[in-house]
């Protein structure tokens, strides 16, 4: 069986109105005259049509805790289903169609819409013949270009493209498939591509010093610091020091140094500021003050948090923002004894990795 998967919205229909979104349920096109007659020539040639759609504005099960659900709210999700009513029912196709209200596994890039189809219908691996099964989404990471002499914006996200390589199909652009046009350049902000699988050891391995150390941790949410700590510095039987667990960080940290024990400042330090505190402790203590600096960008460390081991929330897209306007590279000069800086790189078994070397965000 032969899969040819669409996204919903800018691929399969357009706003009739030329709006971004939508005013009513009525208020779409075609995306192309011939979509209907390509489906169903698709279909003829045993093709099976899904529609994945992400659906973030739609809100299916009210919190019980709100005085009361807002109108629009409950509007958006009658429209939503009148408009799909209207376009399967002039496609005139059986059609599998499924949205993703939620920031769950459901949500694009992620297969959950995927494997819940499968599930549905009954289907192994084995089932879809993937090699000619086929993507075709409008978020595929193309930047601004001109075209009939007008600029056309950026695509807000590269999740469609996305989605089609954690599946393992073939991915086009609606401008490609239905028109046609010649594929365009592309950009991941986080590409799986540079971080293969390896089992080579990193070069950036911790050494202890000789007496005590206070180690700095500098580097956003989800660079790898709790995993580096784990898997460098507690060895040496350095204690972690974390904003994450323990409130009253200062203290825990001159507990251990009265005890003569070195520590491991595992938050996120982003400028000299942040960093002069522990500089100051370690001075008093007579500890030796050293840094670690991951250089990890934002959309890798994105990708890290929607895989946190510990399944908490995933952090708002704030939590990454405040750090890099806040960063300012970690000097000598501040009072390190040394700087280790530290590369991402995946540390984990090939099936860890698996799950690891999908898209997420």
């Amino acid at each position: 069986m032969k899969r040819q998967v669409q996204s919903a919205d800018s691929t399969l229909i357009l706003t009739a109105s030329g709006k971004k979104h939508a005013e009513s349920a009525r208020d779409w096109k075609w995306f192309h005259k011939k979509v209907p007659q390509i489906l169903k020539e698709l279909h003829k040639h045993g093709f099976e049509v899904a529609v994945f759609s992400n659906q973030g504005g739609l809100k299916l099960h009210p919190d019980p805790s709100a005085k009361k659900t807002k109108a629009p709210a409950r509007d958006r999700v009658v429209e939503f289903k009148q408009k799909c009513s209207m376009v399967l029912t002039e496609l005139a196709l059986p059609v599998s169609l499924y949205g993703a209200t939620g920031k769950d596994r459901f949500r694009k890039p992620r297969a959950g819409m995927w494997d819940e189809m499968c599930a549905d219908l009954g289907l192994s691996k084995d089932d879809i013949d993937l090699e000619h099964s086929f993507f075709v989404g409008d978020a595929a990471g193309r930047g601004p270009y001109v075209k009939s002499g007008k600029t056309v914006s950026k695509d807000f996200s590269c999740s469609d493209r996305n989605m089609a390589a954690n599946i393992g199909i073939a991915f086009q652009t609606p401008e490609e498939y239905f028109h046609d046009e010649s594929p365009m350049p592309f950009e991941r902000g986080f590409d799986l591509d540079n971080h293969p699988f390896s089992t080579s050891k990193a070069d950036h391995m911790f050494k202890k010093g000789g007496g005590k150390d206070v180690v700095v941790f500098c580097g956003p949410p989800g660079a790898g610091k709790s995993t580096y700590f784990r898997d460098h510095l507690e060895v040496h039987d350095i204690k972690r020091i974390n904003q994450d667990t323990l409130k009253t960080c200062l203290k825990t940290a001159e507990g251990y140094l009265k005890e003569g024990r070195s520590v491991a400042i595992d938050n996120t330090n982003p400028d000299p500021g942040a960093r002069a505190v522990w500089i100051e402790l370690a001075k008093k203590h007579n500890a030796t003050v050293r840094c670690v600096w991951f250089k990890t960008n934002l959309a890798l460390c994105e990708h890290n948090d929607a895989l946190n081991p510990d399944n908490r929330t995933l952090l708002p897209k704030i939590a990454f923002n405040t750090f890099f306007s806040r960063f300012k590279e970690p000097k000598a000069a501040e009072g390190f004894a040394d700087i280790t800086e530290v590369d991402f790189q995946f540390r984990g078994t090939a099936e860890e990795y698996a799950l690891w070397g999908q898209y997420w965000v």
